[in-house]
C-alpha cells in the first residue's frame, strides 16, 4: 500500500498528517456545535450569517499579505504560532460555553480571530509541504491532506453529536475543550519536524510588501497555466461554491413535496451533506492512490469544476431525490478534484521562493471573496428563488470556463518541472 503512498513514506510528512488529522477532527467538531450554541442563544438566522461572515472576511484582508508574510519567516514557526492561537480560541470558548457567560459578540469576534489566524496558518502550511515532502511525492502529500480533511468532516459531526447527546447539560462546552486538545497533536509534530528541508529567505533579505506581492502576480500573469487556475477559482469562490450554503433549503424547496414532514425534509438535509462528503472523500481517496502526469492535472481539475457545474444546474430542476443524492456526490467529488490538482500545479509549478504569494492569491481567489459571494447568493435565492439563482450560477460559471479556454487557444506555457 504505501508504495502508493510515497508521501508517507517520509517522516516529516507522516509525523505532521497524524497529528494534523487529529487536530482536524477536533475543528469539525467545534464547526458543527457553534452555530447549535448561536442558535440557542438567539434563535436568529441572521446572528448565524454574521457568524459565518467573520470566519470568512479575514481571508479577503489577509490573504494576500500573509503570502508575504511567510516567505520571511520560518514556515513551520509560523504553522506552529497560528495553532497555537486557534488552540486559545478553542479553549477561550470552552470556557464561556461552560460557566454559561458566553454571548453571541463573543462568538462573532472569537470567530473573527480564528478566521485571522487561519488565513496566515493555511498559507503556511500549504508552502511549507514542499519542505515536508519530496517533490515526486508532493502531490500525494497534497492529496492525502485533503483526504485527511474530508475524512475529519465524515468522523467529525458525529463524534459531536455523541458528546452532545451523552452530556446533555455540558456538551457544547466538551466539544470546545476536546477541540483545544486536538491542537496539541499537530503541535508536537510540529516539534518533532527536523527543519533540514526549510526554506529560509537569505540573510538581511528586506521587507517590501507592494513590491513582493507585484512580483507573484507578475509571475502568474506570465504563466498561463496558473492565472487560468486562479482566474476559474475565483469565479467558483464568488459563484459556486457557497450554492452549498443552501442545502438545507435545497432540501426543502426542491427536493421534498409540499406538506412533507419537518423530520422527513431534516433527515433529507442530513443526507445531502453525508453524500457531498462521501463525494469529497472519494476523490480524496482517488487521488491519494493515483498520482496523474503533470500533464494531466489541469485536465482533470477542469473535469471536476464541470461535473459540480452540472451537478448544480441537473438540482435547479428538482429531479428525484435519489438522483440527487447522486448528483450531490458528484458536487462533493468534482470540488475536491478540482481544488485538490489545482493546488497540485500551483504547487509543482511555483519556484520556492515566490510559493507563498502565489498560493496566497490562490487563496484569495477562492475564499477571499466567498464572503461576498454568500451574501450575493443568499439575496437572489430570497429575490428571486432557488432554482433560477441555481442555474443562473451554473451557466454563468459556465460561461467563465469557455471563454477561458476560447482565450487560452493558443501556444501553452510550460510549468517548470
Amino acid at each position: 500500500m504505501l508504495r502508493h503512498l510515497p508521501a508517507l513514506r517520509e517522516r516529516n510528512f507522516a509525523l505532521f498528517i497524524s497529528g494534523h488529522f487529529l487536530s482536524l477532527i477536533g475543528t469539525a467538531m467545534q464547526n458543527t456545535v457553534q452555530p447549535l450554541v448561536a442558535y440557542h442563544l438567539s434563535n436568529s438566522r441572521f446572528d448565524l450569517g454574521l457568524i459565518g461572515f467573520a470566519l470568512t472576511l479575514p481571508t479577503f484582508f489577509f490573504a494576500l499579505p500573509a503570502g508575504v508574510l511567510v516567505e520571511h519567516l520560518e514556515k513551520r514557526k509560523v504553522v506552529i504560532a497560528m495553532q497555537t492561537i486557534m488552540m486559545l480560541q478553542a479553549f477561550l470558548l470552552a470556557w464561556l460555553t461552560w460557566s454559561r457567560t458566553i454571548r453571541i459578540s463573543h462568538l462573532v469576534w472569537l470567530s473573527l480571530l480564528l478566521g485571522i489566524a487561519s488565513t496566515v496558518e493555511i498559507t503556511a502550511r500549504q508552502a511549507m509541504l514542499s519542505e515536508l515532502a519530496s517533490v515526486p511525492a508532493l502531490p500525494n502529500a497534497i492529496a492525502l491532506q485533503s483526504m485527511a480533511f474530508n475524512l475529519s468532516r465524515a468522523f467529525g459531526p458525529s463524534l459531536a453529536t455523541i458528546l452532545l447527546l451523552s452530556f446533555p447539560e455540558h456538551g457544547e462546552a466538551l466539544v470546545f475543550f476536546l477541540n483545544g486538545v486536538s491542537f496539541l497533536f499537530v503541535l508536537g509534530s510540529l516539534f518533532a519536524i527536523r527543519k533540514s528541508n526549510a526554506h529560509l529567505p537569505a540573510p538581511g533579505h528586506s521587507f517590501h510588501f507592494r513590491e513582493e506581492i507585484a512580483e507573484g502576480a507578475q509571475y502568474l500573469l506570465h504563466h498561463l497555466t496558473i492565472r487560468r487556475i486562479v482566474f476559474l477559482a475565483g469565479i467558483m469562490g464568488l459563484l459556486a461554491f457557497p450554492v452549498v450554503q443552501q442545502i438545507p433549503a435545497i432540501a426543502r424547496e426542491l427536493l421534498s413535496a409540499p406538506g412533507t414532514p419537518r423530520a422527513v425534509v431534516d433527515a433529507r438535509s442530513s443526507a445531502i451533506y453525508t453524500a457531498q462528503g462521501f463525494g469529497a472523500l472519494t476523490a480524496s481517496l482517488l487521488l491519494s492512490l493515483f498520482s496523474l502526469r503533470i500533464q494531466d492535472q489541469e485536465r482533470w481539475a477542469a473535469i471536476g469544476q464541470l461535473a459540480y457545474l452540472l451537478a448544480v444546474l441537473i438540482i435547479a430542476f428538482a429531479p428525484p431525490f435519489p438522483l440527487a443524492l447522486l448528483l450531490v456526490f458528484l458536487m462533493g467529488w468534482g470540488s475536491v478534484t478540482q481544488l485538490a490538482l489545482s493546488n497540485t500545479v500551483i504547487q509543482t509549478g511555483t519556484p520556492d521562493e515566490l510559493r507563498g504569494r502565489v498560493f496566497s492569491i490562490y487563496l484569495w481567489a477562492i475564499q477571499g471573496v466567498t464572503p461576498f459571494g454568500s451574501l450575493l447568493i443568499g439575496y437572489l435565492a430570497q429575490r428571486y428563488g432557488l432554482p433560477l439563482t441555481l442555474r443562473l450560477v451554473a451557466l454563468l460559471c459556465l460561461s467563465g470556463m469557455a471563454g477561458v479556454k476560447r482565450g487560452s487557444a493558443r501556444p501553452r506555457d510550460s510549468l517548470p518541472g
